[in-house]
């Protein structure tokens, strides 16, 4: 009877403490995948205006249809919004590359968190690949939990939240993480990054970075690679 009656003190306790909690901050959502209030647009379909070079001159990526084309050798993309925790959201368009022998060189792009960690576009329907190299991977960390792409050709959506590392001078506090949805399916829960000795000091992983869309040009011979981008957004969390 007293271990009854001081769990329905302790429950009462917690409700009343729970009453006294300060009610959500309202956020106001989008429609249909748009951006919610407090978001920052990176693209529109209007201009690039948003996007650079690593060296600070224009993207390489031009707007046709409302949509942002980047192309093999325009570069690495880079948002001139930085973040370090966020929620982010964009939709890609994987061109028909069946032409090119599989696995690697048909639709290879990547969109990188803070510039430094991959979730690798690829198309990967029939196009069998390394397992932390397909769709929906953190590339060269964890496969996706299921392959959830879309056929070349269909427009596909990414949602992301994103933890950023924590560092305390020159040491790791806190690793970063990372959740994805590929169309609307989870493909990382809550997926702890990998990180080099010193990646602190050295890499200074625990500031702020952009989002960077990749142009996989690296290969002997690169194929050429037409990626499209849509509805672009992220929304800080820190």
């Amino acid at each position: 009877m007293t271990i009854r009656s001081g769990l329905l003190i302790l429950t009462v306790c917690s409700v009343v403490a729970a009453q006294d909690q300060p009610q959500p901050h309202y956020v106001a959502p989008g429609e249909a995948g748009g951006p919610p209030a407090g978001a920052v647009v990176l693209f529109s379909g209007q201009d690039v205006s948003q996007w650079v070079k690593q060296d600070g001159s224009p993207t390489g990526c031009t707007v046709e249809r409302k949509e942002m084309v980047c192309r093999t050798g325009a570069g690495n993309a880079y948002s001139k919004e930085k973040f370090r925790d966020a929620q982010l959201h964009l939709e890609f368009l994987v061109p028909d590359m069946k032409e090119q022998e599989r696995a690697q060189r048909r639709g290879n792009s990547g969109v990188y968190l803070q510039g430094r960690y991959e979730v690798q576009i690829l198309d990967s329907i029939d196009n069998p690949t390394y397992p932390q190299g397909v769709l929906g991977a953190i590339y060269g960390t964890a496969a996706p939990l299921v392959n959830a792409g879309r056929p070349v050709g269909q427009w596909q959506t990414y949602d992301i939240v994103f933890r950023g590392p924590r560092c305390y001078e020159d040491q790791l506090v806190s690793p970063g993480t990372v959740t994805v949805l590929l169309n609307g399916v989870l493909v990382q829960d809550h997926v702890s990054l990998r990180y080099r000795p010193n990646a602190c000091a050295e890499r200074k992983v625990g500031e702020p970075g952009p989002l960077m869309l990749q142009d996989h040009s690296n290969f002997k011979d690169p194929p050429h690679t037409e990626m499209r981008f849509r509805n672009i957004w992220l929304r800080h969390l820190d």
